[in-house]
Formats: structure tokens, C-alpha cells, sequence
């Protein structure tokens, strides 16, 4: 499949995304996303190990603690490419449909790790141009 592929089918299956790194700063571009996608009628959980609630949601530090509490099909990722590895590692681990890598985060091996486990991935995208561009 290819990534254009892979966008469509996350833009119109999942609604429940964990953003990883979503900062309960305003003018941060996680914050403007979530809340975007929240606007549009997505599920925001936000991992943010210094936060206890964002955009009216709990907050938890990890995905693996989030996934306790809630349904993921999604992990939204605003780390830096290197800290990718272990945020696919426990996207894999709950069980998540999709990994999102933003713009200008890629980790080639992390993808590659998490499409082996049957996760759509995409990589040095936007999810909320993707999503207002109608993909």
C-alpha cells in the first residue's frame, strides 16, 4: 500500500488519536493540531508526561498509561526523529491501528519496525493539512 493510501484510510477510520508531545501551550503547533482534530470530531488524548489535562482532556505521561484507560487507534508524534524508536515500540505494544509522524519527524527503522507489526505509518506529514486538504 502506499502512504497516500495509508492516509485516506486513517483520515476516514480513526478517530481516537494520542498525540504524543502535545504541549498545553497555544501557540505550539501540537496544541494548534489537536485542537484542530478535535474540532472535527477526534478523540484527543494527550501524552505529556508534565501535564495533567490539555484541550479539557486527561493528560497521561505515556502511551502505555493511556492505554490502560482508553482506546487508541492512533499515535500522533511531536518528538524529535530520534525519539521516535520507543514512542513505535509502545504504539505496537497498546495495540494502536497507526502510527503519525509530523512534519519534519522521520525515523526510518521505527516506521519500518512499526509497518512490520501491521501499523499504517506515515512519516514528515501534517495531520491536520492532510486532514483540511480532504485526502
Amino acid at each position: 500500500m502506499t502512504e497516500a493510501h495509508d492516509i485516506r484510510h486513517i483520515l476516514a477510520t480513526y478517530k481516537t488519536v494520542a498525540v504524543v508531545g502535545l504541549s498545553p501551550k497555544p501557540h505550539r503547533a501540537s496544541y494548534d493540531v489537536a485542537r484542530y482534530m478535535q474540532a472535527h470530531g477526534w478523540r484527543i488524548i494527550p501524552i505529556n508526561p508534565n501535564a495533567t489535562e490539555i484541550l479539557g482532556e486527561k493528560a497521561y505521561p505515556s502511551l502505555l498509561e493511556a492505554a490502560r484507560h482508553e482506546r487508541i487507534d492512533l499515535v500522533n508524534v511531536f518528538r524529535n526523529s530520534a525519539d521516535v524508536p520507543p514512542v513505535a515500540a509502545q504504539a505496537i505494544a497498546i495495540g494502536a491501528q497507526a502510527l503519525w509522524l509530523q512534519l519534519g519527524i522521520e525515523n526510518a527503522p521505527a516506521c519500518a519496525a512499526a509497518q512490520a507489526a501491521g501499523l499504517r505509518v506515515v512519516q514528515n506529514k501534517c495531520l491536520m493539512v492532510e486532514h483540511a486538504a480532504g485526502r
